[in-house]
């Protein structure tokens, strides 16, 4: 199940050469400085609701994170905010597992963002569907375009 923060520190030691502190603040140490901005990006995700593995993919160069913060397509309203986040969930999670399939991303929505882990050309179609949805598109609408863009 969950990770101990040392367990998730050993798998990250790992997979990158870092050196990681964990007090108030979370310090970072490499001569690479590429492995601190990913290891940074891997924490990121990690706090905005993925869980480890899923976040630890974003060692792969190839891997990217997008967040999105909801309160830019809501404004200040808590009620529209909840109502935007229901739009992209869906019915029981439906559409936001249509986006996660035809776009091979993951997708947290957590706290007033949402984020997306993926290839870059695939976390940019599947920020567009969301995209639309935060804008009002019909759920129909959005499918349709990732339908389009499957072809």
């Amino acid at each position: 199940m969950g990770n101990t923060e040392s367990e998730w520190k050993e798998q990250l030691k790992n997979f990158s050469d870092v050196k990681i502190k964990l007090n108030d603040e979370v310090s970072i140490e490499s001569k690479d400085l590429f492995q601190v901005l990913r290891v940074k990006e891997i924490m990121k995700a990690f706090g905005r609701g993925f869980d480890f593995d899923t976040a630890l993919s974003l060692l792969d160069e190839d891997c990217f994170l997008d967040v999105l913060e909801i309160k830019d397509f809501s404004g200040k309203s808590i009620k529209r905010q909840l109502v935007l986040k229901g739009r992209v969930i869906g019915t029981k999670g439906k559409m936001k597992k249509i986006i996660e399939k035809y776009c091979d991303v993951k997708i947290a929505i957590y706290g007033k963002t949402i984020s997306i882990i993926g290839k870059w050309d695939r976390v940019r179609l599947a920020k567009k569907a969301i995209e639309m949805l935060l804008h009002g598109a019909m759920h129909i609408t959005v499918y349709r375009f990732l339908e389009k863009q499957k072809r």
